[in-house]
């Protein structure tokens, strides 16, 4: 059943309702990383092959513009539901090519999906406003339209939901888009093209070109003025640097960068909910997520029996291939992901963190490491200013609450942060003082495609999600009307 998955997964461009040759002819393999065996060999887009992309979403912008909100509605919830259908073999293509277990690869093609049925609703809510002028009288109409062709760059960890965030709100606002899907993991985004397809998305409205040579072809469509939006996400580095080309044709961005999420326990917690509330803020995905909990802040009075306890949860869970029964720790997605893990943890140790779990290589194929708790991490230890992005919990003690909030507080990121407490007026007054876009009180998963997803400082600018998020591909335009 896997490989028929991976032999029937297109692997061409796809440009304008067709599927294409890259123009270089080029090709990349795309490795199971559980195996390090080849799963298919995928077109690799060049500069030309972009420009086509943005062609075709150009001759199809006025017709899709022009629908009714209604129509686009319909088809996106047809979407959802071709999806929700198939979820198996899209969870089992997630594994294959992203290393997850199959548990989080179904959680993920459920909520990948849900962001289709969301923006279904949220297309024909697209309100505006009328009100006279204060001063002239005059009546002031106000009106959102679709922002123009947006460029989507997606990464490697969600290859599914991290595509249909932003597909659901550009379609839903009537935008054509062109997504540059990672190369890590591109075999997912390319198979969801018959889906939409079937569900009545015209030719050109979506374009997926992979590519080898990822910033060159990204470069080069945010330098095409037809370009309005560009929707990323990944790390802040390469954020800023998207920005900055982004910058030579003010074209609106909309970025989910890095974080390095602070868990806080606090000394009324509940430890049995704090802890399962750790293990999906932590392991959901084996850790490679941004809004994973990085930092763990654990009040001293409880420092044991909550260490105690997630030790006990993590050593005990079990690895290897994702597509194996039981499976809750499958294998990371390359070679750098896992040595960085293993650097970060041999770091922390040497400054004095103890392994209460796990903190070793494994040996064998795939790029497996064991969920691994560290106990008494240095304050100057790296994994507490650098993202993890592995199944590694770091844990540090307090006592006082106004440290521990400057501690958390003590990043340039400011994506997510989690806390448990058993007094919620406690709980909201501390949630207010640190400084993320998004805080979990007593619940360890914050995405929801009806919420608003982002973070401030160097964790981006916009919001995903929600009716905010259908605004990114969006311009608002006023006009002045004498009666």
């Amino acid at each position: 059943m896997n490989e028929q998955i991976t032999k029937t997964a297109p692997s061409d461009l796809y440009i304008g309702g067709r599927w294409v040759e890259g123009s270089g002819g080029d090709r990349f393999d795309v490795l199971n990383p559980a195996d390090q065996t080849v799963l298919a060999s995928v077109a690799s887009g060049t500069v030309e092959d972009a420009i086509k992309a943005i062609d075709a979403a150009e001759a199809a912008f006025a017709d899709w513009a022009g629908r009714s909100p209604r129509e686009r509605a319909e088809i996106l919830r047809k979407a959802w539901e071709l999806i929700i259908a198939d979820k198996e073999r899209f969870a089992r293509l997630i594994t294959l090519e992203n290393g997850k277990p199959l548990s989080d690869a179904r959680g993920e093609v459920a909520y990948a999906a849900e962001f289709f049925r969301w923006y279904a609703e949220e297309a024909v809510r697209n309100r505006g406003e009328v009100m006279m002028s204060p001063a002239s009288g005059a009546r002031i109409l106000v009106q959102h339209k679709p922002a123009g062709i947006g460029v989507l760059v997606t990464p490697w960890n969600f290859p599914a939901a991290m595509g249909t965030r932003k597909i659901g709100p550009a379609l839903a606002a009537g935008c054509p888009v062109v997504i540059k899907p990672a190369s890590a993991t591109p075999l997912t985004m390319l198979a969801l093209m018959p889906v939409l397809e079937q569900a009545g998305v015209p030719a050109g409205v979506v374009n997926v070109v992979p590519s080898k040579s990822s910033g060159k072809i990204v470069d080069a469509m945010l330098h095409d003025s037809r370009v309005r939006v560009v929707s990323f996400t990944g790390s802040t580095e390469v954020g800023r640097t998207l920005l900055k080309s982004a910058a030579d044709n003010i074209v609106n961005p909309a970025m989910e960068l890095g974080g390095n999420a602070p868990f806080i326990v606090c000394d009324d917690a509940d430890l049995d909910k704090a802890v399962e509330g750790a293990i999906l803020a932590k392991m959901r995905n084996i850790g490679e997520a941004c809004t994973a909990a990085n930092r763990f802040f654990v009040h001293d009075k409880v420092y044991d029996s909550f260490a105690e306890k997630l030790t006990k949860r993590m050593g005990a869970m079990k690895m290897g291939n994702g597509l194996e029964d039981g499976v809750e720790v499958g294998s990371l997605v390359n070679a750098d992901t896992r040595n960085k893990v293993a650097e970060l943890v041999d770091d922390a140790v040497k400054r004095g963190a103890k392994v209460l779990c796990g903190g070793e290589v494994p040996e064998g194929a795939g790029y497996f490491y064991p969920a691994t708790v560290l106990g008494d991490v240095a304050p100057d230890s790296k994994c507490v200013s650098e993202e993890i992005f592995g199944p590694v919990a770091a844990l540090q003690r307090f006592s006082d609450d106004d440290e521990m909030i400057a501690k958390a507080n003590d990043t340039e990121y400011g994506l997510v942060g989690y806390l448990f407490t058993g007094d919620m007026k406690r709980g909201l007054a501390l949630s207010e003082r640190l400084e993320y876009g998004m805080v979990g009180l007593n619940r360890g998963l914050v995405s929801d495609p009806a919420a608003p997803f982002g973070g401030v400082k160097q964790s981006g600018i916009g919001r995903e999600g929600s009716h905010e998020g259908l605004k990114e591909f969006q311009e608002t335009q006023y006009i002045s009307v004498e009666w």
